[in-house]
């Protein structure tokens, strides 16, 4: 590895790429449903004081699993910006600030083991090899778009929900087990707070497991700072487990059926391209799989896979093994090929400019009517949608669409030297994709992602305030009702003060057998029969008591 091969990606570029990354769906939208509208549910539950702050809940309705301190986050700035800001927005700000520190501690983490001698590249008989910070900075950089380029983040990663308070923490614990060697008393207290926080976001049975993984990476490392680690990790097991208690967050998650069979699919997908990367890694450094550079993330690798496996293959698990394998993959990026390196350059420019122009074209149907075909697809996906024209969106996803132009421009010149060259292409493809569905979509899909049209239809029916009765109503629904309306909620029907209830119903709406299959409530009227514009079978039935 030559010096060259190892020069910096300019710091302004990597921070507008992390910026356009992290900011787009973070203002001018609705909570979605689930567990986004859900998550903020219980945080406007504790900001009006109607839960408790160690057992919060919506409607009376808590089953938080021991999840508190994303909720917590939540409601504190909440409460703290919402003169001055829209709720949402402020409860939204410090998820955003969290997937910020994930991919510096990504960057860190990546940097502190390239430092470690195995990781480092040989040197030449005359000299003119890489200089070990400088391979150790080019190396976090490409883990750093490696993690921006996984797709499963995308989505995940813009939510507010706990799982982003856990994500974050991961990244933390990856950063102390990779710093211990190099910054002792930072490693010590990232430790402590990684495992006392994943406690308290649902999540103590993944923190233990993280924790006695790195406690058994640490005891065998060769380095002396690194092995006094361990008694620090297992006092952070020890004070995970206290809160865990506390909280009660010992939850059994464990799915006793084949569901996790789905893993390797979920897998295929969810952490491209990463995963490709990663497997070339455990191969081409075969015989150094104990050396710390790898064994610190494939421990937490593989932790993260055995707990979403036993959880049925879930996403939300997968989630917290991304930092690990950005990290994994990192260090395939000195051994690939020219020919693979272009392959991935190529397969991400078609990929990406073809989505952007689809991005384009439908958003120019929205407004236009043409290409009709589109126009057409748009109106009946999302009836009742009205088209908004933002001339500060148009133009962020201009300047968006130029910067991938500019980027294609200089990946495909004589710019191949680049030790993280061959992630610029997919971490730019992604962020583009995100920066254009969050700026000219960003109305449609709110309108199809969002209960407040549900929630207006309802209002149409019912009194302005009052009480309402819920059944068969799930948590997002009830969590949408309290963000949007104006009623208090109640889970029991025989309340005798509620003269209304909404009723969850599924069923295909306009079709001969849906009035048939309306179900009778003893007591109670049907008054209508209301369903979000973009959901096709998610009914909500509206009743009043009889007299």
């Amino acid at each position: 590895m030559t010096q060259r091969a190892v020069q910096r990606l300019p710091r302004l570029a990597l921070l507008l790429l992390c910026a356009a990354y992290v900011l787009p769906g973070v203002f001018g939208r609705d909570p979605w449903k689930n567990a986004d509208v859900t998550a903020y549910g219980y945080m406007t539950s504790l900001l009006r004081g109607e839960a408790s702050w160690l057992h919060p809940a919506i409607a009376g309705w808590g089953g938080t699993e021991g999840g508190v301190l994303p909720y917590w986050i939540g409601a504190a700035f909440m409460k703290v910006l919402t003169p001055w800001i829209d709720p949402a927005l402020a409860a939204r700000l410090p998820f955003a600030l969290l997937l910020t520190a994930t991919l510096a501690l990504v960057w860190y983490a990546t940097l502190h083991l390239a430092r470690t001698e195995a990781a480092q590249p040989v040197a030449f008989a005359f000299g003119g090899e890489a200089h070990p910070v400088d391979y150790a900075r080019a190396m976090a950089d490409g883990a750093v778009l490696a993690l921006m380029a996984s797709l499963g983040l995308l989505q995940l990663g813009h939510e507010t929900t706990p799982e982003l308070v856990q994500l974050a923490a991961t990244a933390l614990l990856l950063y102390a087990l990779a710093a211990s060697p190099y910054r002792i008393g930072a490693s010590r207290a990232a430790a402590l707070v990684a495992l006392t926080s994943l406690a308290a976001s649902g999540a103590a049975t993944t923190g233990l497991l993280m924790g006695l993984a790195g406690a058994l990476v640490c005891w065998r490392s060769s380095y002396a700072e690194s092995r006094r680690l361990v008694p620090w990790l297992l006092a952070a097991c020890v004070l995970a487990g206290t809160i865990g208690t506390l909280l009660d967050a010992w939850v059994w998650r464990v799915i006793p059926t084949a569901a996790w069979l789905g893993l390797p699919k979920l897998l295929a997908w969810f952490t491209w391209p990463v995963w490709p990367l990663a497997v070339w890694t455990l191969w081409r450094w075969r015989r150094q799989l104990l050396k710390r550079h790898l064994s610190v993330p494939l421990a937490m690798v593989l932790v993260a896979l055995l707990v979403s496996a036993s959880m049925g293959a879930s996403d939300r698990a997968l989630m917290l093994a991304l930092p690990a394998l950005a990290v994994l993959g990192a260090f395939a990026l000195p051994t690939l090929q020219r020919s693979v390196s272009a392959a991935i350059d190529w397969f991400s420019v078609f990929f990406f400019t073809a989505s952007a122009l689809l991005i384009w074209v439908i958003y120019v149907a929205m407004h236009t009517g043409v290409p009709a075909q589109p126009a057409t697809n748009v109106t009946r996906l999302a009836p009742e949608f009205v088209p908004r024209f933002s001339l500060l969106a148009l133009g962020i996803a201009l300047a968006g669409t130029v910067a991938w132009m500019a980027l294609v421009r200089w990946r495909t010149g004589h710019h191949r030297h680049a030790l993280w060259k061959s992630m610029v292409l997919p971490a730019g493809g992604v962020a583009l994709s995100w920066l254009l569905l969050m700026t000219l979509w960003l109305p449609l899909l709110d309108h199809a992602r969002s209960y407040r049209p549900l929630v207006q239809r309802l209002a149409t029916h019912l009194p302005t305030t009052g009480c309402v009765v819920t059944q068969n109503v799930s948590r997002s629904q009830i969590a949408a009702l309290e963000v949007h309306g104006t009623w208090r909620l109640s889970l029991d029907p025989r309340t005798t003060d509620c003269q209304w209830l909404l009723m969850g119903h599924k069923e295909r709406l306009n079709t001969p057998e849906a009035l048939q299959q309306t179900p009778e409530m003893p007591g109670w009227t049907l008054v209508a029969r209301e369903r979000r514009p973009s959901d096709r079978d998610e009914v909500m039935l509206v009743y009043r008591r009889r007299p």
